[in-house]
């Protein structure tokens, strides 16, 4: 059975999840909405749901389809007063750039007195990576995302969270960037991009090549794991039937 590098990217987004247990769970975007609820119908059936708005789901619609069955209510106000402060909540943002040391940017493009580009501004991006865990969901893998260092720093890298103090520590967490192209996580020298896995059909030289900094590698490099037939049922039956996933990342 062929898989497609979109299918890849939702097992590895579900992984990203397995083992969080009970805690909100708070997707932004295609892919990631895809490998939350994969994640809670395989490997944590804990992981709590939202429709991405006020309404926590019981299950887990097909992507592009409204829910059928709402278990609960959970306005944003809600979320923000008893959810974020307390670091029970994992969240997977986009990215417009991501550096070495995982700060992430979502603002501008550009110096900050002059940007060449207005983008969505900091938004909630320090109060996530400094309240809950924070993983990272970037769809074309490429040197303008993958960066030396952030024109401007939203979303906190473990660098600048230890700098800042014990406050910023205590729930700082951003365990994965996952990208088109493979797997990272943020242990590396100093605290660096370093290589967890890559795709298959992608190479290590491949993945270097795209990006603007150095990627550290311990050893030989591994591909990202096989999606069970269990998981390619889900994928394609009931989570998108659409195949909403692959206009997302295009199969190569």
């Amino acid at each position: 059975m062929t898989v497609t590098r979109a299918e890849y990217c939702a097992v590895a987004i579900a992984d990203c999840f397995a083992e969080d247990g009970e805690i909100m769970g708070s997707p932004m975007g295609l892919l990631p909405t895809l490998g939350a609820r994969l994640a809670k119908n395989t490997s944590n059936p804990l992981l709590l749901l939202t429709d991405g708005e006020a309404r926590i789901l019981r299950g887990t619609p097909p992507l592009g389809q409204s829910a059928d069955v709402v278990e609960g209510w959970m306005p944003f106000r809600n979320v923000l007063e008893h959810v974020v402060p307390y670091g029970k909540r994992h969240v997977m943002m986009g990215a417009t750039q991501i550096d070495k040391h995982g700060n992430q940017n979502i603002s501008a493009i550009g110096p900050w007195d002059q940007p060449k580009r207005q983008l969505l501004g900091v938004r909630g991006a320090p109060g996530n990576t400094v309240n809950n865990k924070t993983s990272y969901w970037v769809p074309k893998h490429s040197d303008r995302v993958v960066v030396e260092q952030v024109d401007i720093v939203s979303g906190v890298g473990k660098a600048r969270a230890k700098a800042a103090g014990p406050a910023a520590t205590k729930f700082h967490n951003v365990p994965r960037l996952v990208t088109d192209l493979g797997v990272f996580d943020f242990e590396g020298p100093g605290d660096t991009i370093r290589f967890v896995s890559i795709h298959p059909g992608v190479t290590v030289e491949e993945v270097r090549a795209a990006s603007g900094c150095e990627i550290h590698a311990d050893g030989d490099v591994p591909f990202t794991r096989e999606p069970t037939e269990g998981e390619l049922v889900l994928i394609r039956e009931l989570l998108d039937p659409k195949e909403l996933r692959e206009r997302e990342v295009p199969a190569r």
